[in-house]
C-alpha cells in the first residue's frame, strides 16, 4: 500500500496542503471560540465525516495505479474532504462576517467534489466491467478476497464451494463437470530445485491451465499442487476432451529453471466427476476419488 501511495504523493501534498492553508487562514483572520460555544455534536459529525473522506481517499490511492479514474476519484473525495474540513474549523474558530472566502470554500467545494466523484464512479464502473472480463476464469458468480490464494491469485477451497453452490443454483437442469488436476511428482521439484522454484513453477502452471480453459470455465487452487476446474454446461464427453487438452498443454510446457536454465517438463493427473444433483462437498469428494484412481492408472480417472 505504501509503495502505491508513493505514486500519488503530489495529489496528497495538494489536498492536505490546501487543508493546512485553510487552517492557517482561519487562524490569521479569526478568533478561537470559547469552549462553551462549541457545538460538540457538530464537531463529531463534521469532523468524523472529514476523517472518513480522508481515509477513503487514502485507501483509493493505496490500492490503485495512476490514471484518469484515480485522479477523478481522488479529486472528488479531496474537494468533499476540504468542504467538511472547513466546516469543522468553523466550530472552533470564528471568522469576521465581512470575510467571505471561507463561505465560498465550504459551499463551493462540496458540489464540485460530488460532481467529480460521480463522474469518476461512472468511469470506474466501465473500468470494472473490463476487469471482470479479465477475471472471468478466476471468478464467476462470487467475489471474496479472503478466499484468494496469494501465490496463484486463484480462489481456494472455500471459494470453490461457494462458486459450485452458485452454479448449481443458477443451472439446476444443466450438466456440469468438475475436474481435479494434480501435478505429478511435484514434490520432487521442491526437493531438487527448492521451494522458491517450486512456487514459481506452480504459479506459471496455474497461468497455463487458465489459458487453456473456455471463457465460462473456472479454475481454483484446491490444495498444494492440486487445482479444481469447474466446467458448467458441460457433459462428460466434452469434459474428457478438455481434460485431455489440459494434459497435452502441460506435457508441452517447457518450463525453464530460473537459475540454471534447465527445462523441467511436467505431467498431470486428472480426475473427473459429473454433477449428479449432489451437494458441492459430495461432488468434490467424488472428483478427488477419481483423481486417486488416475494416480495409479494412466493419468485419468472418472468417478462413477
Amino acid at each position: 500500500m505504501f509503495t502505491t501511495l508513493g505514486l500519488h504523493r503530489h495529489k496528497l501534498v495538494l489536498v492536505f496542503g490546501l487543508a493546512l492553508s485553510g487552517l492557517v487562514g482561519f487562524l490569521m483572520v479569526g478568533e478561537a471560540k470559547p469552549l462553551a460555544e462549541i457545538d460538540w455534536l457538530d464537531v463529531f459529525g463534521e469532523g468524523g465525516s472529514a476523517l472518513a473522506l480522508a481515509v477513503w481517499m487514502m485507501l483509493i490511492l493505496g490500492s490503485r495505479p495512476a490514471g484518469r479514474v484515480t485522479d477523478l476519484l481522488t479529486l472528488g473525495l479531496g474537494f468533499m474532504f476540504l468542504a467538511m474540513w472547513q466546516d469543522n474549523l468553523d466550530e472552533f474558530i470564528e471568522v469576521p462576517a465581512g470575510i467571505m472566502w471561507d463561505h465560498w470554500l465550504e459551499s463551493g467545494a462540496m458540489p464540485v467534489g460530488v460532481a467529480l466523484l460521480t463522474y469518476g464512479l461512472i468511469h470506474w464502473h466501465k473500468e470494472q466491467l473490463k476487469i471482470n472480463q479479465q477475471l472471468r476464469k478466476r471468478e464467476q458468480l462470487f467475489r471474496e478476497h479472503r478466499f484468494i490464494d496469494n501465490l496463484t491469485q486463484l480462489g481456494r477451497v472455500g471459494y470453490l464451494k461457494e462458486q459450485l453452490q452458485g452454479v448449481i443454483s443458477q443451472q439446476s437442469q444443466q450438466p456440469m463437470v468438475l475436474l481435479m488436476v494434480d501435478i505429478d511428482r511435484f514434490a520432487e521439484v521442491n526437493r531438487r530445485c527448492g521451494h522458491r522454484e517450486g512456487d514459481t513453477l506452480l504459479h506459471e502452471m496455474s497461468e497455463l491451465l487458465l489459458l487453456n480453459l473456455r471463457q465460462q470455465d473456472l479454475i481454483c487452487r484446491y490444495a498444494a499442487d492440486r487445482f479444481a476446474v469447474v466446467l458448467p454446461n458441460t457433459g462428460v464427453d466434452r469434459g474428457r476432451e478438455i481434460a485431455n487438452e489440459l494434459a497435452l498443454a502441460v506435457s508441452h510446457f517447457a518450463y525453464k529453471h530460473k537459475q540454471t536454465g534447465e527445462t523441467l517438463y511436467q505431467t498431470i493427473s486428472v480426475g473427473l466427476a459429473e454433477w449428479q444433483q449432489d451437494a458441492p462437498d459430495a461432488l468434490i469428494q467424488r472428483a478427488n476419488s477419481a483423481l486417486q484412481q488416475a494416480k495409479v492408472s494412466n493419468g485419468f480417472g472418472e468417478a462413477a
